[in-house]
């Protein structure tokens, strides 16, 4: 199998979590997913990722999760560390580095903060400590669109702000196919998710971090807004700070934020 990947689940509560992993080394690396797992889980991606992922491969045994499958009205980013400690412990992960990207770094912010004992090192990529206009604007947008069902709209407005200009241009001719794969079923999955995003504030509780960490962020985000990262770094202990320029909020998918993300974990 391509990097030794796979695809599993593992049981929480009353539902379960979707989880791939993939990687030939023996240091665990859990990569948490951002908020378009509101709309699609990993299930079933575990190729994808393992290509998408692969300068990981050779150094780590990388686990990704989704959020579990059914979701209380109320699931907060703080809920959701609570889970993925839980899912990370059945697993027989005591402890690993924590890559969070978006929603994702979210979560990571409180794993680190309630579960410090689980987090190696930890980095966070676009991502945001608090809100701000941009975030309370542009998600807020995005779950007026869920709840009307508009996933076309839904994907477009994603689409062009969270890739710069340059890129958009490769993807406009696609967006009418685009907009007919991959609608769920449901919408009340990525609301939950979407208004977890809105009503998170972890910033006054950043000072608890005590993990090695990395703030990735860009300088021309359209999703977290201006200096998100920047405030992030002052206020966690002995932070690193990295600044890409250029490629919005899906900078977590360029070759430089990788490898500055490696470069920091195996330091």
């Amino acid at each position: 199998m391509f990097y030794s990947a796979r695809n599993d689940n593992v049981a929480i509560g009353n539902t379960n979590m979707d989880y791939v992993s993939f990687g030939r080394g023996e240091t665990n690396l859990i990569i948490i997913p951002g908020l378009g797992d509101g709309l699609k889980t990993v299930k079933g991606m575990a190729v994808t990722l393992a290509f998408m992922y692969r300068l990981y491969t050779r150094d780590y045994k990388i686990h990704i999760f989704s959020r579990k499958n059914k979701m209380e009205d109320g699931y907060s980013t703080r809920d959701m560390a609570r889970d993925l400690k839980e899912v990370m412990g059945k697993l027989g992960i005591e402890k690993a580095h924590i890559l969070g990207v978006s929603q994702g770094g979210m979560i990571a912010q409180y794993l680190a903060i309630d579960h410090a004992q689980v987090v190696d090192k930890l980095v966070i990529g676009v991502s945001v400590s608090r809100q701000n206009e941009t975030t309370q604007a542009v998600i807020g947008r995005w779950v007026e669109m869920a709840e009307a069902g508009d996933y076309k709209g839904l994907m477009i407005d994603s689409m062009e702000k969270t890739y710069p200009e340059n890129k958009v241009k490769k993807y406009r001719p696609f967006y009418p196919i685009l907009a007919r794969i991959g609608k769920p079923q449901s919408f009340t999955r990525f609301i939950i998710q979407a208004r977890s995003c809105l009503g998170h504030n972890a910033y006054e509780e950043l000072h608890r971090i005590n993990s090695p960490t990395l703030v990735i962020g860009d300088d021309n985000d359209q999703v977290v807004g201006k200096n998100t990262s920047e405030e992030m770094a002052e206020q966690i202990p002995h932070s690193e700070l990295y600044i890409t320029r250029g490629f919005g909020h899906g900078a977590f998918e360029e070759r430089e934020f990788n490898q500055q993300t490696l470069s920091f974990l195996k330091a």
